[in-house]
């Protein structure tokens, strides 16, 4: 009988062989990746004796379409009961309408680590000349910034308040018809984020980990991100991590903090990468640099995320692309972004034998130069195969 998975009083995971897992099937391409990633995912899964209960759970336009709600509330009372989720990709519109369902779900449930970690396939192609040396994991604060949603139209009574009021009480000089937004940056929501990010790198043995932030423009907020983590290194792990003006750079057996400006460090990861391990970063610039970096290693299909509130234990692990509605039904495009989103969950889980197996799997099916089009595209002697047929692959190499 399959059984929920729950948090003991040490804040651990209690993890059954027979888990019960929502599950987002997810818009557009949602129904083509995620039955393929579900294949892969029971096939590892049942190597080891674990079976998954998949429990569907609905949102975005599927959800509208039976329920006549974008995100309906049983659906968030799900995730929250079940502790660990997982999702495929879900509609947003720009410029209007209702604001993004994946920031929505993150806020709800405080999920306030968005965790990406980037790394190389063998075989996979790539823009650049050494894509073995990315291998980064980005902590993405996943609940303040300007995703945070505190927004203004320009032209509106409420924009028109609010400009008045900072040129009466601040003198700032707005421009009229100017749409208005507060960054919020908080030294709780910095500190829980950057907390996270070390404990991840002394946990998986990293170098460093890198603060990224424009400090020198927005010193109030993304200054003060930058001065929170290294007060927190001072105040609750100088026994194993150090701050690098604490240590001139040569922090010996410790893990060294250091930082760098965002604008720089875009660069930088291009043409540095190995300087770069573990980064903990805000809501927008985590964005800019995860993608960035899925670039650099064969985009931002087969790039994974997950969305995690360490205290409480709730999980959703996503696609990190978008719907794609012109190849909805296709059976074409890569699962590679909502499987390896299901690695790093069955890793969340404990499940590293399973995990470790789809990884080796799939790189040996790219190995193979069995692949769907978009790298199929880019490789000669390449096989296209459909998005169906490389899942299938890849249960063949396990």
């Amino acid at each position: 009988m399959a059984e929920k998975i729950t948090m003991n009083a040490d804040g651990v995971l209690t993890v059954p062989d027979n888990p019960i897992i929502p599950f987002i099937e997810g818009d557009g391409i949602g129904v083509d990746i995620w039955p393929a990633s579900k294949l892969v995912l029971d096939a590892a899964a049942k190597k080891y004796g674990k079976t998954i209960e998949w429990k569907e759970v609905l949102a975005g336009e599927k959800a509208f379409n039976e329920t006549g709600d974008w995100l309906p509330e049983q659906t968030v009372t799900d995730f929250r009961d079940y502790l660990i989720g997982i999702k495929g990709p879900l509609t947003t519109p720009i410029g209007g309408g209702f604001r993004s369902l994946n920031v929505a779900l993150r806020q709800i449930l405080d999920l306030y680590v968005c965790l990406r970690p980037v790394r190389w396939f063998q075989g996979v192609p790539s823009p650049v000349k050494h894509p073995e040396l990315v291998d980064m994991v980005i902590f993405r604060e996943n609940t303040e910034d300007v995703y945070a949603g505190y927004e203004l139209e320009a032209g509106t009574a409420e924009a028109d308040k609010l400009r008045e009021f900072l040129k009466d009480n601040y003198g700032w000089d707005i421009r009229e018809m100017s749409g208005l937004g507060i960054k919020p940056i908080s030294k709780f929501g910095s500190e829980r984020l950057i907390r996270a990010a070390i404990k991840y790198a002394l946990d998986h043995k990293r170098e460093s980990v890198n603060l990224v932030h424009k400090g020198n423009i927005m010193k109030y907020t993304e200054g003060a991100f930058m001065k929170w983590g290294y007060e927190l290194v001072r105040n609750e792990f100088a026994d194993v991590a150090v701050g690098w003006n604490d240590c001139a750079g040569e922090p010996g057996s410790k893990l060294l903090i250091k930082d760098s400006i965002a604008d720089i460090t875009l660069q930088q990861v291009l043409t540095r990468p190995s300087e770069f391990s573990v980064i903990a970063t805000m809501n927008l610039n985590g964005d800019y640099l995860s993608d960035a970096l899925a670039a650099q290693v064969g985009g931002i299909g087969i790039a994974p995320g997950a969305n995690i509130n360490y205290v409480s234990g709730h999980g959703i692990f996503e696609a990190t692309h978008g719907t794609a509605p012109k190849y909805a039904g296709q059976d074409k495009v890569n699962p590679g972004s909502v499987l390896l989103s299901g690695v790093l969950m069955f890793e969340h889980l404990g499940w590293n034998n399973a995990a470790d197996d789809i990884v080796r799997a799939m790189e040996a099916t790219i190995l193979d130069k069995v692949v769907t089009y978009d790298f199929a595209r880019l490789m000669e002697g390449a096989t296209e195969v459909k998005c169906s047929e490389f899942a299938s692959a890849i249960v063949d190499h396990l």
